[in-house]
């Protein structure tokens, strides 16, 4: 100790003391970037992780996550709701339209096959929406036509003497049928011609008719046949 605090040699005392404070000052220097480096390096480190941990793995994890909530709570909402659309499909989207002429099956309707001498046919036709979507089409009476028919020849046709016809649009629905009210035809034979007066009858004793039916440009494909005694 004595002599690091009385320095012994041939130099003055103050050269070993600026000697011994270079030597410090440097060893303090060295101890002080060494520390630099280490802190520094550490410091990095540490920083980097976090960061490609938030970037690498958190943020696209996080992206996937919520695009797969996205597209299902999606999926989910359309198939929870794919009427609220109405859409949606083909045959929605034309639901509630005019009849197509092909959807609609018109069928003629008696009551009997065979009739006697004092019986009159009751005569209507039936309506089918054949179709996979419902739709709307004019069923009143100014667009009903019923004919009544022997061979090729004409009888009896409801629009001869029709007076007052009336319009109503109906809505079908898909596979729905609907029947008009059925009306007496007192086995006359009509024309426009004898509206106000006396028409002769028909031919009973198993004379064979024809009923056919239409509603405005639509007619049904078959008769139906029924027999007057």
């Amino acid at each position: 100790m004595s002599s690091f605090r009385h320095p012994v040699g041939p130099e003055k005392p103050g050269v070993y003391w600026r000697r011994r404070a270079t030597v410090i000052g440097v060893l303090l220097l060295i101890v002080v970037v060494v520390v630099l480096i280490v802190v520094g390096r550490g410091s990095g480190a540490t920083s980097a992780e976090p960061t490609a941990t938030a970037t690498g793995a958190s943020t696209p994890s996080s992206s996937s996550s919520s695009s797969s909530s996205s597209s299902g709570s999606a999926s989910s909402s359309g198939s929870s709701s794919p009427s609220a659309r109405s859409t949606p499909s083909a045959s929605s989207a034309a639901d509630g339209s005019t009849c197509a002429k092909d959807q609609i099956q018109l069928t003629a309707v008696v009551d009997k096959t065979a009739y006697g001498p004092t019986e009159d046919p009751k005569i209507a036709m039936s309506i089918k929406n054949t179709g996979s979507n419902s739709c709307h089409m004019d069923l009143g009476s100014s667009q009903q036509v019923l004919t009544i028919s022997s061979g090729d020849e004409q009888y009896w046709s409801s629009k001869d003497c029709q007076t007052g016809g009336t319009n109503q649009d109906v809505t079908i629905k898909a596979g729905q049928t609907l029947t008009t009210p059925a009306i007496a035809w007192d086995r006359t034979r009509s024309s426009t011609s004898t509206c106000d007066s006396s028409r002769p009858s028909v031919t009973g004793g198993g004379a064979s008719y024809h009923l056919q039916v239409g509603v405005g440009n639509i007619e049904s494909k078959d008769s139906v046949q029924f027999i007057l005694d």
